[in-house]
């Protein structure tokens, strides 16, 4: 039987559903990517390593996705980003390593440049950052975007579930919390993971990433025909192997 989440009330009046270990530092912080929510594989897979090991570990659900409150077309990556600085300063403390999947690793790099004090590593799955501005905004015809305009939202499809609803407050926002345009240090142990086969997240997005940010212990791992999920038997040994890797590095 799956056990109930806890919930945060944030200084931003959102309701934020969670589930914490508490264990041995630094605290595991799992982070979803867009209209995922923490009862996916690869959350409740690293909970379960997490309890094996005695570890302390994070999943929550951003606002407008799984158990939190709120509806996903009112949210926005800086309200995501709000949501995880609320949850990280609230539900741990001392050192953590997020771990981020997809948006979520836009997330952690947000989180490592607001809170470069608590990180003590990092590990993304098909980081997705600035994917607003480079994936929606650069893709949109003239059509979309005078759309998203006049109407303010448009309609993508998703190879994962139901169409994207993309909002213009999305688009105007990301913009305002873009990672590879400036510098981004990232002065711990980092493992970034993508599949060749991801749709989502090209490998010249993660090799952009890797080239961009700037530290002294960065490895780029591609994992050969490996999809957007990264939630097979292999793939989830080889996140649980990145993250052991890590947390042996900061400690």
């Amino acid at each position: 039987m799956t056990a109930l989440p806890s919930f945060l009330e944030t200084p931003g009046g959102r309701r934020l559903a969670y589930h914490r270990l508490e264990g041995d530092g630094p605290c595991i912080v799992f982070l979803g990517g867009l209209k995922s929510d923490m009862q996916g594989t690869k959350a409740v897979h690293l909970e379960a390593w997490a309890r094996s090991q005695g570890r302390a570990f994070l999943r929550f659900d951003y606002s407008g996705h799984g158990e939190s409150s709120g509806a996903f077309t009112d949210g926005c990556i800086g309200d995501w980003a709000q949501d995880t600085l609320a949850a990280v300063t609230a539900l741990t403390d001392g050192p953590i390593v997020p771990v981020g999947s997809s948006m979520g690793g836009w997330q952690a790099l947000l989180l490592a440049r607001g809170l470069p004090e608590r990180i003590a590593g990092l590990v993304t799955i098909a980081a997705a950052p600035d994917f607003t501005e480079d994936g929606y905004w650069a893709s949109f015809t003239d059509a979309q975007k005078q759309q998203l305009d006049t109407e303010g939202q448009v309609e993508l499809p998703s190879d994962y579930m139901e169409p994207y609803v993309i909002t213009r407050r999305m688009i105007e926002d990301g913009r305002d919390q873009l990672v590879l345009r400036s510098a981004l240090n990232l002065p711990f142990p980092t493992r970034f993971l993508l599949g060749t086969a991801d749709t989502a997240v090209s490998v010249a997005t993660a090799v952009r990433l890797l080239e961009h940010a700037q530290g002294p212990d960065m490895e780029l791992k591609l994992v050969k025909d490996a999809d957007h999920r990264f939630s097979d038997d292999k793939c989830l040994k080889l996140m649980v192997e990145a993250l052991t890797e890590v947390l042996t590095k900061a400690a």
